[in-house]
Parts: C-alpha cells; sequence; structure tokens
C-alpha cells in the first residue's frame, strides 16, 4: 500500500493541499494532523466578523469529522506531532503512536508577536490568531466598550475599523508614525489615518507600550511617550512569527522561515512546507493568494507532476470599509521611488525604478478602481 502524504496543520495551508491533492488523486492515503478541533474556515474572516454579523460558531464552515467525509481524507483532531524521524520518515504522536509517511508536509502556520511589555496588566493582553482565539476575544469584549490595539499593521487597523463600526471606542498605539507603515507611503498613511480618525479610531502613534497595568476595573497603558491610556480590553496585534520548532529539531533548514525551494521542498527531500511556516527563496508570505498558488504546485508535485510554485502579482485587500485600500508592496529593499497622485476621493501611489517602471502600488479611495490596470503592469513575484 501506498504511504500517505501527512499534512501537519488544518489551517487554509494545510486543508487547500488535501483538497488539491485530493482533485488530482482519488486513492492517495492523505492525512491531515490538527492540534485543535480541525475544523475548517477562512482565517482572515475574523478581523472583520463583528461588523458582517458573524459570530465565531457561524465562521467554522465545516467540522473535522464533515472534512473528512468530504475530501475522503483521515482527520486526526486534538493532536500534536512531537518528532519527526526523516531517517525512518515517521512522526511521533502526541499518543505515543507512530505513522509512517510516503511524504510530509509542514502547514504549521505562525504564531501571533508577543511584545516583552511589564506589568501587572500583560497576562490581560488578547492576541486573535485563530477561531478558538477569536471565540475568547469576542466573550471578553460583550460586555465592554473600550478596546486599545498594539499594531497598526494590516490586522491591527482591519480590527480597528471592526471595532470601531460596531460602537466601541478604539485607541491604536504604533510605533510607526503612520497606519500600515510597512506598506504605505507617507501620503497613503496619512489618508487611511484620517478615514479611520472620521469613524472614531484614535491613533497613537511614534510611541510603543512601556508598561501595562491593572487600574481598578480598567487596564492602564503607559507609553513611551509618557501618554497613559486606560481600556477595558488590550488586543496585540505586532505580527507573526513563523512556527518553525518542529522543523529546527528536525533539522531543517531554518531562516525567518522554514526554508524550501521553488518546489516547495526543505532540505529534506521528502518534507515540504508551505503557508506562513514556509521560506520561499527567501519570501514569507503570509496572505492568502500565495498559500492558494502553492497548494496547487505541491499537490501536482505530490501527484508525481513536479511543479514549481510561480507567484503572479498578488494584490492585498485590505478590510478596511472606512477607507478601501488595496496594496501590491515592492519587495524590500527595491530600489525605486514612490509617485503619488491624492485627492479628497482617494490615494494613487507607484512605486517606480529608475527607469519608470511599476515595481509596486497602493490605491486607496475610489483609487481603488485602478488595481487590475496597475496589476498587469506589474512584474511577477516569483517568476
Amino acid at each position: 500500500m501506498m504511504q500517505p502524504v501527512i499534512i501537519i496543520g488544518s489551517g487554509l495551508a494545510g486543508y487547500a493541499v488535501a483538497r488539491e491533492l485530493r482533485r488530482l488523486t482519488a486513492d492517495r492515503p492523505i492525512v491531515l494532523i490538527s492540534a485543535d478541533h480541525g475544523g475548517f474556515y477562512s482565517k482572515p474572516v475574523l478581523s472583520n466578523a463583528l461588523s458582517t454579523g458573524k459570530t465565531p460558531e457561524s465562521i467554522i464552515n465545516g467540522d473535522a469529522e464533515k472534512m473528512a467525509t468530504q475530501l475522503n481524507i483521515t482527520i486526526r483532531p486534538h493532536t500534536r506531532v512531537m518528532a519527526i524521524d526523516n531517517a525512518n520518515k515517521s512522526v511521533l504522536l502526541s499518543n505515543n503512536e507512530r505513522l509512517e509517511y510516503g511524504a510530509l508536509v509542514l502547514a504549521t502556520g505562525a504564531d501571533q508577536a508577543r511584545l516583552p511589555l511589564q506589568g501587572s496588566g500583560v497576562s490581560k493582553i488578547l492576541t486573535v490568531n485563530d477561531v478558538d482565539d477569536y471565540k475568547r476575544f469576542r466573550d471578553a469584549i460583550a460586555d465592554k466598550k473600550r478596546v486599545a490595539i498594539i499594531g497598526a499593521g494590516l490586522i491591527g487597523c482591519e480590527f480597528a475599523n471592526d471595532l470601531s463600526a460596531t460602537g466601541y471606542q478604539v485607541d491604536v498605539i504604533d510605533i510607526a508614525s503612520q497606519p500600515l507603515g510597512r506598506l504605505l507611503p507617507p501620503e497613503a498613511g496619512a489618508y487611511l489615518q484620517k478615514k479611520l480618525e472620521d469613524v472614531g479610531v484614535v491613533f497613537h502613534l511614534n510611541a510603543s507600550v512601556q508598561s501595562v497595568n491593572h487600574a481598578e476595573d480598567l487596564i492602564q497603558l503607559v507609553l513611551t511617550s509618557n501618554e497613559q491610556i486606560k481600556t477595558e480590553i488590550v488586543l496585540s496585534s505586532v505580527g507573526l512569527t513563523p512556527r518553525v520548532d518542529l522543523a529546527q529539531e528536525t533539522g531543517l533548514l531554518v531562516r525567518r522561515g522554514i526554508v524550501v525551494n521553488q518546489m516547495l521542498q526543505t532540505s529534506d527531500e521528502n518534507i515540504y512546507a508551505l503557508g506562513d511556516c514556509a521560506e520561499v527563496l527567501g519570501k514569507v508570505l503570509p496572505f492568502v493568494m500565495p498559500i492558494t498558488h502553492a497548494a496547487r504546485a505541491l499537490a501536482a508535485t505530490l501527484a508525481g507532476n513536479p511543479t514549481p510554485v510561480l507567484y503572479p502579482v498578488m494584490p492585498v485587500l485590505v478590510k478596511t470599509p472606512a477607507c478601501p485600500t488595496v496594496v501590491a508592496p515592492p519587495e524590500a529593499g527595491q530600489a525605486g521611488e514612490w509617485q503619488v497622485e491624492s485627492d479628497a476621493d482617494g490615494v494613487k501611489a507607484v512605486f517606480q525604478d529608475d527607469a519608470g517602471n511599476p515595481l509596486g502600488f497602493a490605491l486607496l479611495g475610489q483609487a481603488t478602481a485602478q488595481k487590475n490596470d496597475l496589476a498587469g503592469r506589474l512584474p511577477p513575484v516569483l517568476g
């Protein structure tokens, strides 16, 4: 009997590989191992579920049993992989069971980064990285009205818009001078900030959190600017840290993520990685579209048709209804400069090289209508 493809992780990446592989082969055994309940859902919906009326329960599209039947695979929920024995092509599970594999896929995702904060209220800081986290967050804010968000990146801004739109008083703290500091030029950042302020979001920029303390029934944040914010809930959203521990313990090459080539193959030819945990030719891309393209390519490879992953231009839609925003950021370190056009209705920012070739863009407001035209002029992310 053919040894199974074992997939570690039940997020979008894990399920996408299972789904695509099943489309290509009806009889290849597939085992998906999940540390949690193994339900399938779209993680990006968490940051705007409140205003769209989605409950934590309604976000899950299918539980493990339903997904196993639908995809004709074996799913092992509430199970952890304790070790990978790559010499013998097997994994050791948390119940001491050992499973052999023909190919192993690491789709372990990423954790919310944690800041090294001080104070008596640090344990009260919440993060949202999965639907179980989100349920805890929704339960926590049910009888509250004030939320402080640490981090004005993509997820922080999405949560800020979502909470403000549903009546919460929202404070956002970031060390940068603008929201989406890594994605937008200053003019675009200022436009987004103004639109979010118009719906009630209060920004505290050029400052980081120094301490988090209990203050009677509230939580007090002390900033490096000496400003103090009193709130009821603190949500940290300062980025992701790829889950690489299992790969490191196995002896796989790891840098920022689990290092893979264009075939999504790690330093072990029988082990692959994709999604938030993977570093593909130096790129860590924790977004839906790169995962989708990677899953299709990897499934083809696992089905016997070696296929390198190709990334076309993949604009990112920021879910901030107060200010529609689409970004296709240039690669870090690319030489060039932003050319910006702005008015009351929006901002069009195009990052160009010295020859005037577009390498990235940021579109806000009515300028988002130009997304397809500009995307067609950009070079592929990974050709």
